[in-house]
């Protein structure tokens, strides 16, 4: 069977949603998803990088997020099939771990938590397939990344990109 690693952040979870409420709440700014064509948050206020990312820091930011639609279907299916594992990155906020395993085990708990793969980089990944928004972690991956549409990748070039889950269900199914 082959494998493949899915990430969390604006793959299954939908963290831009939440960063721009809770931006736009707390600096008084009036900013949506298309603002972050082809950059994060950060690179769009980079006077603001410290404050956002203490904003995320916060252990239990990422306990609420909603899920990115048709993702708990298709994941669910595609364990039918393949080895799935959940993958983040979540040392870049390490307050996060416990919010993020409590997360998967509410949404994707039909997953083992053994298959719940919490990382600094992405390179250590064994799979076949990486599903991520983010092409810094293909740079090392020796599998195939595809690349989930997210408002901050639309420049990106050179991989295949699936734009939602229905197109993941495509490609793997």
């Amino acid at each position: 069977m082959q494998t493949i690693a899915i990430d969390m952040d604006e793959v299954i979870a939908d963290f831009n949603s939440k960063m721009i409420r809770h931006f736009n709440a707390e600096f008084g700014e009036h900013i949506g998803l298309n603002d972050l064509a082809g950059q994060t948050i950060q690179q769009l206020r980079p006077a603001l990088r410290d404050k956002i990312n203490q904003m995320i820091g916060e252990p239990a930011f990422f306990s609420d997020l909603d899920v990115i639609a048709g993702a708990q279907d298709v994941v669910r299916e595609l364990s039918g099939k393949y080895h799935v594992f959940i993958t983040t990155a979540a040392m870049e906020f390490p307050a996060s771990f416990t919010a993020k395993f409590n997360w998967l085990q509410t949404h994707f708990g039909f997953l083992s938590a053994m298959n719940f793969v919490f990382c600094g980089n992405k390179r250590i990944l064994n799979a076949d397939f990486l599903i991520d928004d983010n092409v810094r972690h293909f740079e090392h991956f020796v599998g195939e990344g595809i690349l989930f549409t997210a408002p901050h990748n639309i420049h990106a070039r050179g991989y295949r990109r699936v734009n939602d889950w229905r197109e993941v269900a495509d490609l793997f199914l």
